[in-house]
């Protein structure tokens, strides 16, 4: 098996390269580090990239821009074809996408058009796998009726248990630029599946995660607030009282999920992919686990002002894809997650112990 995958030194993309490479497939890379230019040192994938050289046997990482179409073909053209493509790379902060849109929408809209337009003229055969985001609803998800409890918030109506569906429409609310560049590749990549017979799954993830993820401020909620309870740094919480839910799924169970898909591919299907609601929490109910869990008292303040478009409660309807591929489910629970990341934070930054 060949396998390519962009944004291979990030989380999801890492997380698919030790597992195809672990079945013995070849797997090429496509990564510059658009990272570090994003978000600064705290950004920087290079520590990800050596740790996959390490682990690895038959990984090829290649920097290349996919904005460059040129390069990119080329390398479909002299290492394809290819058996899989997982289209991970991008631009992931609302926040950020406000200070450069057109990088933002060139990076998530032209380069994942690149990505399908050489996976269609030199791997037609390939399964395409594009990473997209539950932003693509825009804040249509804070339309359901909700319920303020003493440490969350969560859906009052008893229909809504299981969290938001794919059928949350995607226009006609605020996304951010993010959302929007998103949604413009999440569209692009089911017309590919519709028109042209591409191979296409598009997963709408929730808070994806796990101990590989650089997760900043502007990007990555639960890396970031574990790196910040670990090295005891501040931490701000943005409006709804830090009542704000999100579901958190472990990238393992993100490319099982993705193989699932693979082996029995639906051109141009969309799905909902996070952890659910067992593995849903609020940003004061993952405050408590990691200080219960590791230790680590948290140092946080109150901004009154949420973040554009933020949802103040999203939990992922998983019902579709289970349906669909009953043999996936999720394996890690929230506190496994948690205990994982702490554990990693902790042998990076060389500390025995929470302080």
């Amino acid at each position: 098996m060949k396998v390519l995958v962009s944004g291979s030194s990030g989380l999801i993309g890492s997380e698919a390269v030790v597992h195809y490479d672990s079945l013995g497939a070849e797997v090429i890379g496509v990564d510059n580090n658009l990272r570090a230019e994003f978000f600064g040192p705290q950004g920087d994938t290079r520590w990800n990239l050596q740790r996959l050289q390490g682990l690895t046997r038959r990984f090829s990482p290649w920097s290349i821009d996919l904005r460059n179409r040129d390069a990119l073909f080329g390398l479909f053209q002299s290492e394809g074809p290819f058996d899989r493509v997982i289209h991970c790379a991008a631009q992931p902060s609302h926040d950020k996408a406000r200070e450069i849109p057109i990088l933002d929408f060139e990076v998530n809209a032209n380069g994942t058009l690149h990505m399908l337009e050489a996976t269609r003229l030199h791997s037609p055969g390939a399964v395409f796998i594009q990473m997209s985001t539950n932003k693509v609803y825009g804040d249509a998800p804070n339309e359901v009726p909700l319920i303020e409890l003493d440490t969350r918030w969560d859906y009052l109506r008893s229909q809504d248990w299981h969290g938001i569906s794919e059928q949350c429409r995607i226009d006609q609310s605020l996304h951010s630029l993010f959302g929007a560049s998103k949604t413009a590749g999440d569209i692009l990549a089911q017309e590919y599946g519709r028109t042209f017979g591409l191979k296409t799954g598009i997963f709408r993830g929730g808070c994806l995660t796990g101990p590989a993820h650089s997760g900043v401020e502007l990007h990555g909620f639960l890396s970031y607030i574990v790196h910040a309870a670990v090295h005891g740094k501040p931490y701000r919480i943005f409006g709804y009282q830090g009542k704000q839910v999100r579901d958190q799924i472990h990238s393992a169970d993100v490319i099982a999920a993705f193989e699932a898909f693979a082996q029995n591919p639906r051109p141009g299907e969309v799905y909902n992919l996070g952890g659910g609601r067992g593995n849903s929490a609020s940003v004061l109910e993952v405050i408590d686990l990691i200080q219960r869990l590791g230790g680590h008292r948290l140092q946080h303040t109150y901004v009154p002002e949420n973040r554009l478009g933020d949802h103040i409660c999203y939990i992922s309807d998983l019902r579709k894809l289970q349906s669909h591929y009953p043999d996936w489910q999720i394996t890690r629970d929230l506190p496994a997650i948690l205990e994982e990341m702490i554990a990693a934070e902790r042998s990076r930054a060389g500390i025995r112990r929470a302080a």
